[in-house]
């Protein structure tokens, strides 16, 4: 699931551009690689304490990352209060921040006041409709049982694909693009992984939305306004300018007493 959620981030944050760019929680997964912008951070709360773990990639990993740019800088915040001003970062990476965090609503209305207007959100989540949803919802069931553990962290709820699109609908994000990862079930071996891994191929084209973990990139839309004004108001008429003639006395012979 980190391989496929690694390969996801590099290809999209190669191609934005900007000046200030943010990932919020899972400091094992480095999305911002393969971005090129100047200023970049990493903020954690509490997120890494929820059970995903990963080993950090180094930058220079992938082929577009310079190896002399430094590590996003590392800062400790709650990601509902932000120690950013407003519209002022292009490029906010959320890698299961949402899910883990006990106020997703709090968290994506705070990206959306720091992201600067055109700014570009990215997101990925795991699906709870999918073979990895399944098994925790059964690891639900036996641990109510008194036996049982679960598969998936529990330190937050799950949010579904469409329940996403519309949280970002509400606060003027569009969505730009959505796709699914991971159709292996939810096994341990690795010998049943590798018997399974035809389900990845088939998967984006039989059961697309089935997927393990689900990836959402969406821009901030800032309506613009025009003042008009009322209907009902007369438009002002035009003084009328005397106009000059040429040759506005011809001799026609007439002779007038």
């Amino acid at each position: 699931m980190l391989a496929w959620e690694q390969a996801q981030f590099d290809q999209t944050v190669a191609d934005i551009f900007g000046y200030h760019a943010l990932q919020l929680g899972l400091q094992g997964l480095d999305t911002l690689a393969a971005n090129r912008m100047p200023h970049r951070w990493l903020a954690t709360g509490g997120v890494e304490s929820a059970g995903i773990a990963a080993t950090r990639r180094p930058p220079a990993a992938h082929p577009t990352a310079d190896p002399a740019a430094p590590a996003p800088a590392a800062l400790v915040t709650d990601f509902s209060a932000l120690p950013f001003p407003q519209a002022s970062l292009d490029l906010v990476v959320l890698p299961h921040a949402l899910e883990l965090h006990p106020d997703p609503h709090a968290t994506l209305r705070e990206v959306e006041r720091v992201l600067v207007p055109e700014g570009r959100v990215v997101i990925c989540g795991l699906n709870p409709a999918s073979l990895w949803g399944l098994r925790q919802y059964r690891a639900h069931l036996y641990r109510r049982l008194g036996f049982g553990e679960l598969y998936l962290p529990h330190g937050g709820e799950f949010i579904g694909y469409r329940r996403l699109r519309d949280w970002l609908r509400l606060l003027s994000f569009e969505v730009e693009s959505g796709r699914f990862g991971c159709y292996r079930p939810a096994v341990r071996s690795q010998a049943w992984l590798d018997r399974c891994e035809w389900m990845d191929r088939a998967g984006a084209r039989w059961w697309p939305i089935f997927g393990a973990v689900y990836f959402v990139v969406a821009v901030k839309r800032v309506r613009g306004l025009r003042l008009l004004g009322p209907a009902w108001k007369p438009a002002k008429a035009l003084a009328n300018a005397p106009v000059s003639v040429a040759n506005k006395s011809v001799n026609t012979g007439t002779i007038v007493e």
